[in-house]
């Protein structure tokens, strides 16, 4: 039986549009902050000191300027997808989508295989064109209007499949992020050597930079090429799954530098998560995608909810906080699979035993 299809719209909170803006310290070394934190954050990952990215230096070589209506510093004026449509040979693939991606916050794009998360990001990075609607930076600039180069400046993405150069070594690698701010002849780039180096250093690539990419495991190649997008330096940071290939200490420090880029340094951060715990860590917005349309958007709290997800996933989901008061997203357990013929297992002490192995 078909599901009613779900237009769930969310607002940010009123207390959200009017906190103060909290610019960056001048100082490399120390931090200060009188906002107090957004309300609807679940994991305070911006007060982990490793990802303080210089400790208050602005992000990598760029100017951070804050503006009135964000909690967070700012760079640039975020990225917009108005009624956006994609079809591939005809068929569609996203419909009607309209998205706000916000400066200074992490917007996280969550749903079932299939439903177009992917799609949609490439979209927002000119990457796949659209049959209709249109994509535009927060200040109007229609992303087809900018050749690329200029695009390159503004915006990044890190996608699931990049192709692995032959005998290049990993400075190298992270080095071509620097590419559009150089002259023709690779010139003209003041700063980009301590870009580059910092990029390193955020994603720990540093200690490996003369090895040759092509003999580096998923996880450490994940790290070179996010390493290569923050060298870019841009306002817009897009990241198709990025915590895959990578085990849980890499998957957790990624998460942590996303939130810091975002809420410490202002960059406007689109995300594409398989982990719907992930999302309610890091994200100040969830759009929850289904069928190619956008599902429900909003706070982690207002679109992770169970009777969404339930219906979305098309599987019984619960949700609860941990000690912490964190969103904790978890799934039903499914049922319990034997082999033909197996006895059914004892139950512990205190349960009663599965129906079928009842007298």
């Amino acid at each position: 039986m078909a599901r009613a299809p779900l237009t769930t719209r969310l607002p940010a909170p009123a207390d959200e549009r009017s906190a103060p803006a909290t610019p960056l310290a001048a100082s490399p070394r120390h931090r200060t902050s009188t906002a107090a934190p957004a309300p609807h954050h679940t994991s305070d990952y911006r007060n982990i000191s490793v990802l303080q990215i210089g400790r208050g230096a602005p992000y990598l070589g760029s100017v951070t300027t804050p503006v009135s209506d964000s909690p967070h510093p700012t760079r640039g004026s975020g990225l917009t997808a108005a009624d956006v449509r994609i079809g591939y040979d005809g068929v569609p693939a996203v419909e009607g989508v309209d998205l706000a991606m916000r400066p200074g916050e992490v917007t996280a794009l969550v749903g079932p295989n299939g439903s177009g998360k992917s799609t949609l990001l490439r979209a927002l990075a000119r990457l796949h064109p659209l049959t209709a609607g249109s994509v535009a930076f927060g200040d109007g600039t229609d992303l087809t209007d900018l050749p690329s180069r200029a695009l390159a400046t503004r915006l990044t993405m890190l996608t699931q499949m990049r192709p692995t150069p032959q005998g290049v070594r990993v400075r190298d690698a992270v080095a071509l992020g620097r590419h559009p701010h150089r002259g023709r002849f690779r010139a003209g780039d003041p700063g980009g050597a301590e870009v580059i180096a910092r990029a390193m250093r955020l994603t720990g690539v540093d200690a490996i930079a003369g090895a040759a990419v092509d003999e580096l495991s998923g996880g450490q190649l994940q790290r070179v090429w996010l390493a290569s997008c923050l060298a870019q330096d841009t306002e817009v940071l897009l990241l198709d799954e990025p915590t895959n290939h990578l085990d849980m200490k890499y998957q957790v420090e990624l998460l942590e530098l996303l939130s810091a880029l975002a809420h410490d340094h202002g960059v406007c951060v689109g995300v594409v998560l398989h982990d719907l715990n992930h999302a309610a860590a890091i994200a100040d917005r969830v759009a929850l995608l289904s069928a190619g349309s956008i599902a429900a958007e909003g706070t982690a709290r207002e679109v992770l909810r169970p009777d969404l997800l339930s219906q979305v996933y098309d599987i019984d989901v619960t949700t609860g906080y941990d000690e912490d008061h964190d969103l904790v997203i978890v799934r039903a357990r499914p049922p319990r699979v034997r082999r033909p013929g197996a006895a059914a297992p004892e139950a512990p002490p205190g349960e009663r035993a599965p129906a079928e192995a009842r007298p």
